[in-house]
């Protein structure tokens, strides 16, 4: 069939293409931490600070469509000064291992997606052998939901949360069209190894636009965060499947948020239109006993960026007074 020659060769020069771009983003952004083997998966982190701060760690979980890259360039030198910060690349980003993909379809489906509460159990793990006792948890956009996860199943071994933008409850309507395209078996594949690093490149500019908006991502962003490594393909499935999944599990995980007994810091832009607060920050407020809430005026999504010292403040003022609380008593229901 000569009709399918022009269009073969097409998706195979992509390929090629998307091939090597992989190769020379890895070359331009490469690991920038150290690695621990935790569960058979191969996890890729970063350390700073002084070894022997006396003040509470914090741990920087990134949120989707990027690496540890976002916090290097933002909130870690900051917070590093005071703090011994660690920051890590969720399963399946940056340099992070992640199992086998489901793609929602065949034997195991959704059920074999590491959700929050498998990427909690992942980071509990990677603390205990770091040695990185009762931390604050910081988490932006879609990492809110684990480091809820981890307060309701780990409440001893954390200090308190602190939710920048964080994601807590379950939205109606779907996700960006791509994202569930790569959940289609084959056709998911074929394109995420074409499209996202060769012409979906071209939009990336628009997409940090409306990620930031009403604000201007900084000049020197794209270069600072390699948030291109996403595109890579199994990245770009890694986190399609994250964003897809992500308010199913929310309506189960959102039941239980009157049983978290740690403080919590809900950091939110009043302009955001990507996680908006009235459907999350105001919903968790009302629901854990221990929240409080600090609303930024005129700023989005890219809060932790567009305010940098202002929320590094906020996060070491929190984690200064969160030293000096009793535990509260509590777990979350089984």
């Amino acid at each position: 069939m000569p009709w399918l020659v022009a269009p073969l060769l097409l998706l195979a020069a992509l390929a090629s293409l998307t091939h090597l771009e992989t190769h020379r983003l890895e070359a331009r952004f490469p690991p920038v931490g150290q690695f621990a083997k935790i569960d058979g998966l191969r996890l890729h982190y970063l350390i700073a600070g002084p070894e022997d701060a006396d003040t509470v760690p914090i741990v920087l979980l990134h949120g989707a469509s990027t690496s540890l890259l976002d916090f290097r360039a933002s909130l870690l030198p900051p917070l590093a000064q005071q703090h011994r910060v660690v920051a890590i690349d969720r399963p399946g980003h940056g340099y992070s291992e992640r199992r086998a993909r489901a793609d929602g379809h065949g034997a195991g489906g959704a059920s074999q997606w590491p959700d929050p509460a498998e990427q909690a159990h992942l980071l509990h793990e990677l603390l205990l052998s770091l040695g990185i006792e009762r931390p604050v948890l910081v988490g932006h956009s879609l990492a809110g939901a684990v480091v809820l996860a981890y307060l309701l199943a780990y409440p001893d071994d954390a200090a308190g949360g602190v939710l920048l933008a964080g994601g807590s409850h379950p939205w109606k309507g779907g996700v960006s069209w791509y994202n569930d395209l790569a959940g289609v078996p084959v056709v998911g594949s074929l394109f995420a190894h074409t499209m996202p690093l060769t012409l979906g490149r071209l939009l990336l500019g628009d997409a940090l636009n409306g990620t930031f908006a009403p604000n201007a991502p900084p000049p020197d962003y794209l270069a600072r965060t390699g948030v291109e490594l996403t595109l890579r393909p199994d990245t770009f499935l890694a986190n399609a499947e994250d964003v897809r999944y992500l308010s199913h599990f929310l309506e189960r995980q959102s039941a239980h948020y009157a049983y978290i007994r740690r403080p919590l810091l809900l950091i939110t832009g009043d302009a955001d239109d990507v996680v908006p607060a009235w459907n999350h920050t105001d919903r968790l407020v009302r629901q854990a006993p221990l929240a409080e809430v600090v609303r930024l005026p005129d700023i989005g999504h890219g809060l932790h960026h567009v305010a940098t010292a202002r929320v590094a403040a906020l996060i070491d003022d929190f984690a200064r007074r969160t030293a000096s609380e009793p535990m509260a008593s509590g777990r979350a229901e089984p």
